[in-house]
């Protein structure tokens, strides 16, 4: 018997982002990846900006357009195990409020970073341009008949 696992969805993960306190609780985790951060004695507040901005890039770009599948056993036939998490997110539906919140955020990271006074230029460019290629190709996939790395395979 298998307990706790009844749901009403085929794939929990057409919903994860829309469930209670999601949002809050990704928010939180770029806090504390912040504050995490800000505890290296000798690392000064821009640089942590900078690593904050390219860790929570890098993270969601692994998690949302590389990794295939999902981690439960979904009765869809298979469909889910071809399809990233961004694929299966909402069902497909483009420009959800969740979807909408993963485009914005790293944006809203990387425009908070320049008004530090201490931030050099190297810095500032940086975060910029891995936020233009993360929102880039999180906007690609929007564009693509079946996502990201359907439109990567025909290269």
């Amino acid at each position: 018997m298998n307990v706790g696992t009844a749901h009403s969805e085929v794939n929990p993960n057409t919903r994860v982002m829309n469930s209670r306190g999601m949002w809050l609780s990704y928010i939180l985790g770029i806090g504390l990846l912040h504050v995490i951060l800000l505890s290296i004695p000798f690392a000064s507040v821009p640089v942590v900006w900078t690593l904050t901005n390219l860790i929570h890039n890098l993270c969601m770009y692994l998690l949302l357009h590389t990794v295939k599948g999902t981690p439960f056993e979904t009765p869809d036939q298979g469909k889910a195990r071809l399809l990233t998490h961004w694929e299966q997110m909402d069902y497909g539906v483009q420009f959800t409020a969740s979807r909408k919140f993963l485009t914005i955020t790293p944006i809203v990271l990387m425009v908070c970073f320049p008004f530090l006074p201490d931030a050099t230029t190297w810095q500032i460019t940086t975060c910029e341009q891995t936020t233009a290629d993360t929102s880039a190709l999180w906007t690609g996939a929007a564009r693509a008949p079946s996502g990201l790395n359907t439109s990567l395979e025909r290269l």
